[in-house]
């Protein structure tokens, strides 16, 4: 059964098992409707920036890390998406994350932005604010929030 209601859905990934289940629900609206699925993993800039000189090393060493970590998470996407018959396009993106996902979803006509309430808890979703919050706040575009399955 095929809609035309959404053919772009875009979810939003950091790679944490809350998000597995925002994973799974975007994957099947996608195979319900028949759209296209874009993994979007977003590397936080300026949360790693260091200034001095001699920390350059650590800085592009911790990017890497959190490339390779948002290749493993939007993989994790395109395998749940291939075993449902679902086209899956990863995309990595750079910045501040709420803002990129909401740029990117304007930019390539997204229908739908699904996303889980994402992993970072305590004083960092403090400092940070919530992702979700933001983009449900900013977005112009549609947007289903996906409570996560908390670890006991």
């Amino acid at each position: 059964m095929n809609s035309n209601i959404y053919r772009k859905i875009m979810v939003a990934t950091d790679g944490s098992e809350p998000v597995k289940k925002a994973v799974d629900t975007a994957v099947e609206i996608a195979r319900l409707s028949g759209a296209k699925l874009y993994a979007v993993y977003v590397i936080a800039s300026g949360g790693y920036t260091v200034g001095h000189p001699r920390d350059i090393g650590w800085e592009k060493a911790m990017k890497e890390h959190l490339s390779a970590e948002g290749k493993e998470a939007t993989a994790y996407v395109e395998t749940v998406g291939n075993a449902a018959d679902v086209e899956v396009e990863s995309v990595l993106l750079e910045g501040s994350p709420a803002n990129e996902i909401v740029d990117f979803a304007e930019k390539n006509g997204i229908d739908l932005i699904v996303m889980g309430t994402l992993g970072r808890t305590g004083l960092q979703k403090i400092l940070l604010g919530s992702v979700a919050q933001n983009v449900v706040r900013h977005s112009r575009k549609a947007v289903l929030v996906v409570k996560g399955v908390e670890a006991e």
